[in-house]
């Protein structure tokens, strides 16, 4: 209920205004079952316009500290992250990974979409980089169809750093389903996973024409320094051919 609240009443009439988002691809959805939605991010506001152009219900994971905070604004966040299908996991430890992919795994059992990003982080400056490989793990063991969307324009509308949104015009593009039947049964084959990934990640590069690094967006994050920098130091550190 509160999701069709957010998406049609209370903040889908803003979002709308504000980002003229326009879908294409809408064929390429399931009208039922489960299925991941591997998308490329951008922006906080991805997780917002995604769902809005999705005419079916979809989940995120979301870190839980979005959901302990007290107060008038503690009570808004959770209202507001819960109406966005954001689903609290607790990021800290040696078993959080594990638990972000089991509430995952739960919620494709329950027939939903799940929507996920599979660089694990927002891109620094607009660019695509390298895909972790829990999404490929999950989709392998569950055998759901993995879709692969393209969110165009949201680093317009809200460029890194910033809190207050600009205008801009949002694209998601919803490209054909992923059949990955042929690798069935080699769920936690870490070669098979990391191929999974990357037919992800050069279909998600097709789909928003961004330019791809082979690097971990996050891994630039750790050490403020520039793609460039870290492939010419890892280049540095190889013997000559």
């Amino acid at each position: 209920m509160w999701f069709w609240t957010f998406k049609y009443i209370l903040m889908g009439p803003i979002l709308r205004l504000i980002g003229r988002p326009k879908v294409i691809g809408l064929e390429n959805l399931p009208e039922s079952g489960p299925a991941i939605l591997a998308s490329n991010h951008l922006a906080v506001v991805d997780s917002f316009y995604l769902p809005l152009m999705v005419p079916r219900r979809m989940y995120f994971l979301a870190k839980s500290e979005y959901f302990t905070g007290t107060g008038f604004k503690g009570a808004f966040q959770r209202w507001f992250f819960s109406s966005t299908g954001q689903i609290p996991i607790d990021r800290a430890g040696a078993n959080a990974a594990a638990g972000a992919l089991e509430a995952a795994r739960r919620q494709l059992a329950k027939g939903d979409l799940m929507g996920m990003y599979p660089e694990g982080t927002r891109s620094p400056d607009g660019r695509l980089y390298k895909g972790k490989t829990g999404l490929a793990r999950i989709a392998l063991e569950t055998g759901v169809p993995v879709i692969p969307v393209a969110m165009v324009g949201t680093d317009d509308l809200n460029p890194p750093g910033t809190v207050i949104p600009r205008l801009a015009r949002i694209e998601v593009r919803i490209g054909k389903p992923l059949d990955f039947s042929r690798f069935e049964g080699m769920g936690g084959n870490r070669f098979i996973e990391r191929a999974v990934t990357d037919e992800i990640m050069y279909e998600l590069m097709q789909l928003s024409g961004q330019k791809y690094v082979d690097l971990y967006a996050a891994d630039l994050k750790n050490t403020g320094a520039t793609p460039e920098e870290i492939l010419e130091s890892g280049n540095r550190d190889k013997p000559a051919a």
